[in-house]
């Protein structure tokens, strides 16, 4: 297949940055934050995963506000512009064009868990790649960012000093290799541009 032809599908080479997100304990606020901050016109995929375990959620009604958002679901198509969470009991993982669901083991006590998606994001997109880490306990989230700074995308944090439970937050600062530790504002701020 050729590069034109291949640039034709939009399900398998989504226009757009690819955001990846995680957040646990106090990160709703500031997922919807971010979120809320997207102009209409992004063309960004923008991927969540929240510590949520095997309970069940209303996070995709909670982002949907200027985006479609919903419950990601196996094999199917990355589209520009539409927001996909990961569901219960499962990691969420990417290959180019398509989201994937798995119940591997758990990582960080968790399932879903931030780094799986992280880092198969940036095997799949490289320097598309946009990660962020907001409010949490425990480590998730620090590797992945690693390997997204690795693969030349962009790696933002929310200020541990800000965060109501600031050990995700921590563990990524001092992983280091970051863009910014930002407050959750200014994560907004230069998500906006970045998408416009």
């Amino acid at each position: 297949m050729t590069g034109a032809s291949a640039a034709s599908g939009p399900s398998l080479y989504p226009a757009g940055a690819i955001v990846v997100i995680g957040a646990s304990a106090g990160g709703l606020a500031p997922l919807q934050e971010v979120i809320a901050s997207l102009p209409v016109s992004c063309l960004a995929s923008i991927f969540v995963v929240s510590h949520i375990g095997n309970h069940k959620s209303l996070l995709p009604e909670l982002l949907s506000a200027v985006h479609p958002a919903t419950f990601a679901k196996s094999g199917e198509a990355i589209e520009s512009g539409h927001i996909y969470v990961a569901p219960s009991d499962h990691h969420m993982v990417l290959t180019p064009g398509f989201v994937h669901l798995n119940r591997e083991p758990k990582m960080h006590h968790t399932r879903p868990a931030v780094d799986p998606l992280f880092i198969s994001a940036s095997e799949a997109y490289g320097s598309r790649v946009i990660g962020i880490v907001l409010s949490g306990g425990g480590s998730d989230g620090a590797a992945g960012l690693q390997a997204i700074k690795r693969g030349g995308g962009l790696t933002f944090v929310q200020s541990p000093e800000e965060a109501e439970i600031g050990g995700m937050p921590c563990c990524a600062v001092a992983a280091g290799h970051l863009t910014g530790v930002l407050r959750v504002a200014e994560i907004a701020q230069r998500l906006n541009r970045l998408c416009n």
